[in-house]
């Protein structure tokens, strides 16, 4: 039997030196830098890199020479082989010839058998989509009759993913190149588990990791890992590999002495993990990158029942704009990212988890997750976490007339507050002025502070199992 043909006549292969360096983002692609040793001859030659990831960008591959004396070769042309080996590839190699099969019976016996291959199935860059052809045992059948054997693999065959390059050179020899380019299919995030005490203290303690997802096609092994934190412009110019199909092998590493190195990076931090690590294909990892305990916090009630009402730029005159609202208490936690708070770190966004510690057991339960920005050190990390179980808010409004001529309405509003709780609470009430730009409160039970031009915070007490009322009346001119 003939050898099979291969895609190339003849390809020298990189050797790989020092282990791989990659530089992982938030939103799903990485950049890979490999060291490589290429045998380069004098004149036009072939070289092919091998064992390259599936989803590589071939025109972000770049190239440099690293030792003393380059040769100063040039890439006259590349071609990005993604269509390893595969036995649908060599049945489609071999349409129009006869092939060996063996079919397995109940018995344990095997039948041979041979057919020709009239149509493989097998479609480059689809798979398998259609139904193969062969010829066998005086018939045409729509169907395999029984387990292809072929006779040996052509050795220049490409096993994995490859880029094969064309260079010319005025010199031969062997130089160590980095190799860099963008794949998709690799993304990083961070989550964090914030425990709060026991009802009313205020001291945090809080973890974070950092997941890492290898959708690539590819293991990549003792790699230098960076994180990039950030929103780094990226254009999609095919779908988002983020859905990649498949199963996801999770595992977690325990916690290291040394935390990853957080410094920054243009407009972006850059985190880089203490050791090199194994990224297996179809693998999440996690690896701990901020521990925190004595974290100072702030937890508290809000009532913002307009929540999606703002002043738009015109008057308002609908009298039942505004009139239908929630009547659902949020729970918020504040703290400052603060070197005198245990923190002062710049904190990559992620999905924040609350838990609290039951006073009676010192369990700690699950209560609560929402996500968090990008948070710079020295500020303020507000997370709305829920909503309390036993406190009610209601939102009615009792009075509202207009004057066109005289340019002006006024508005009067009833929030009452109840508190289900054995202890009293205080809750915030946000307030938004739609109606025009120009607004005043012309009577009110509480004293407001103007949080912005068109919102009014009020803190109100409410006593344990009792209610409050909060009125107030706002005048608009225009």
């Amino acid at each position: 039997m003939k050898p099979l043909v291969s895609l190339f006549s003849f390809a020298v292969t990189a050797a790989a030196l020092a282990g791989p360096q990659i530089t992982i983002y938030n939103d799903g692609f990485a950049t890979v830098k490999e060291e490589r040793t290429l045998k380069i001859r004098e004149g036009v030659s072939e070289i092919r890199v091998s064992d390259v990831t599936r989803q590589l960008e071939p025109d972000s591959v770049m190239v440099r020479e690293l030792g003393d004396t380059p040769l100063g070769f040039r890439i006259l042309e590349q071609s990005f082989v993604n269509d390893p080996l595969t036995e649908g590839l060599l049945l489609h190699q071999f349409e129009g010839r006869t092939l060996r099969f063996e079919e397995k019976r109940e018995d344990g016996t095997i039948r041979e058998t041979t057919g020709r291959i009239i149509r493989s199935g097998y479609i480059p860059g689809q798979g398998m989509a259609e139904q193969p052809i062969v010829e066998s045992d005086g018939g045409v059948r729509f169907s395999l009759p029984g387990q292809p054997v072929f006779s040996g693999i052509d050795s220049t065959a490409f096993l994995k993913s490859s880029l094969v390059w064309q260079l010319a050179s005025d010199k031969a020899g062997a130089t160590p190149v980095e190799i860099a380019y963008i794949t998709a299919g690799m993304s990083w995030e961070a989550t964090y588990n914030l425990v709060t005490p026991a009802e009313g203290g205020d001291t945090f303690d809080l973890t974070g990791w950092i997941t890492l997802r290898n959708e690539t096609g590819k293991t990549i092994q003792d790699a230098e890992v960076k994180l990039i934190a950030g929103d780094v412009k990226k254009i999609r110019a095919r779908p988002d590999f983020d859905e990649f199909a498949g199963a996801i092998e999770m595992r977690m590493l325990a916690p290291a002495a040394a935390m990853p190195e957080q410094r920054a990076f243009d407009e972006f931090h850059l985190y880089t993990l203490p050791r090199p690590v194994e990224l297996r294909n179809n693998e999440m990892k996690q690896v701990e990158f901020i521990r925190a305990t004595g974290v100072k916090g702030l937890r508290y009630y809000v009532y913002n029942p307009l929540v999606g009402f703002g002043f738009g730029g015109g008057v308002v005159t609908d009298p039942d704009y505004g009139t239908q609202a929630g009547k659902k208490v949020g729970v918020r936690i504040e703290i400052s990212n603060s070197e005198t708070n245990q923190l002062g770190v710049p904190l990559p966004k992620g999905r924040m988890r609350l838990y609290r510690t039951d006073d009676r057991d010192g369990r700690r339960e699950f209560t609560g997750e929402n996500t968090m920005d990008h948070l710079p050190k020295n500020e303020l990390l507000k997370l709305d976490m829920g909503h309390a179980f036993d406190l009610v808010g209601e939102r009615t409004r009792t009075d509202f007339s207009i004057d066109t001529t005289a340019k002006r309405m006024s508005e009067t509003i009833a929030i009452s507050l109840r508190n289900r709780k054995d202890v009293p609470v205080e809750i915030r009430v946000i307030e938004p002025m739609y109606r025009s730009a120009n607004w005043k409160l012309t009577a009110q039970s509480a004293d407001h502070t103007k949080v912005d031009s068109h919102t009014a915070e009020f803190r109100i007490p409410v006593p344990a199992d009792g209610e409050t009322v909060l009125t107030y009346t706002v005048e608009y001119r225009w």
